[in-house]
């Protein structure tokens, strides 16, 4: 490690080989808290490079714990978290109301990071049971059109890093990946993130992937589409722009996303919205998110059909059957 710290320190970047095999040393305990430490920091003081996050992308993968569901052609729908925004579950809700609109999905999540609920933290509210176990996972997915996959069950080589990273209480490299390392390896994937300089990096990443991607950030701040800014989008066919009336939807306020402050408020707007009590901003963004995350696997589909599919998940029932089902 003294060797990378200081050839990083001399202002050089890694190549994509070295970061994957300097993070596969780190993820099999090679080396202590302190040189950890020292290695995250550097990347605080300079920004990361595509290929350095693309290696540390692929050590995380080869190091987690696989599971293979590429029998069915799914999507991961999340974002990197980090806007401070404090909305309510919109990723997790979008990801039911696609799953309820025929597409699987392979949702990777994990506890709240910034906000007082994140995915786990819901899901495991309503009684799910955590699993690694691939015959469970296609057992949801088969019934439910959605698993889902709880990051600390798959990534066991985080368990040197996270006490760093608890130590730094900074945001590093690894708010960054969590999106990127779904261990089924989705063939698409909706991801939000929280700049448009992160933005730049994932195109840098998944434009090698093959994969069929669309990644989002908000005008003004937000890790997904929050219908009070436009959009800009990057996907495996282009970028562009979308304001609220792309989608048919009004423009809103932020404090019309307010997720709540706790994990038992979080829960209610997640069951109101599914039993098509949400508010009219709260069910737009849903669906906002839900349509981009349906044209990203369905490419040939136009926007219009998309909203008009997830609409129909949301307004018929089908999205909260799909979360009935998934509890169950």
């Amino acid at each position: 490690m003294k060797e990378i710290l200081s050839y990083l320190t001399s202002h050089h970047f890694l190549t994509k080989e070295k970061a994957k095999e300097t993070l596969t040393g780190i993820g099999k305990g090679n080396y202590s808290e302190v040189e950890i430490a020292s290695f995250l920091t550097v990347f605080l003081m300079r920004p990361i490079q595509a290929q350095e996050l693309a290696g540390f992308r692929e050590a995380l993968l080869d190091l987690c714990v696989p599971v293979d569901l590429s029998g069915f052609n799914t999507i991961d729908v999340c974002g990197t978290g980090g806007d401070s925004k404090n909305t309510f579950n919109i990723s997790t809700l979008a990801a039911f109301v696609v799953a309820g609109a025929g597409v699987k999905v392979v949702k990777h999540g994990n506890y709240a990071v910034s906000s007082p609920c994140g995915s786990s933290n819901l899901i495991e509210h309503f009684g799910y049971k955590f699993s690694n176990d691939p015959e469970k996972l296609k057992k949801d997915l088969e019934k439910s059109n959605i698993c889902y996959l709880h990051a600390p069950l798959f990534h066991p080589a985080m368990k040197y890093v996270a006490p760093v990273r608890a130590a730094l209480r900074l945001k590093t490299f690894f708010n960054m990946l969590g999106p990127m390392v779904n261990p089924a390896r989705p063939q698409n994937q909706l991801v939000g993130v929280y700049s448009p300089e992160v933005m730049e990096l994932y195109h840098g990443v998944y434009k090698e992937t093959g994969m069929n991607y669309t990644i989002l950030n908000s005008e003004d701040g937000f890790d997904e589409i929050s219908l009070t800014s436009d959009v800009h989008y990057i996907s495996h066919e282009g970028n562009g722009k979308l304001a609220p009336e792309d989608f048919g939807f009004k423009k809103w306020k932020e404090e019309d996303l307010f997720g709540g402050g706790t994990i038992e408020e979080a829960a209610k707007i997640f069951m109101d919205i599914l039993n098509e009590k949400g508010t009219e901003a709260q069910d737009e963004a849903i669906l906002a998110n839900a349509a981009m995350a349906i044209k990203t696997v369905h490419p040939g589909k136009s926007l219009d059909q998309c909203v008009e599919m997830a609409i129909a998940s949301l307004k018929d029932g089908s999205a909260l059957e799909a979360f009935i089902k998934f509890i169950g």
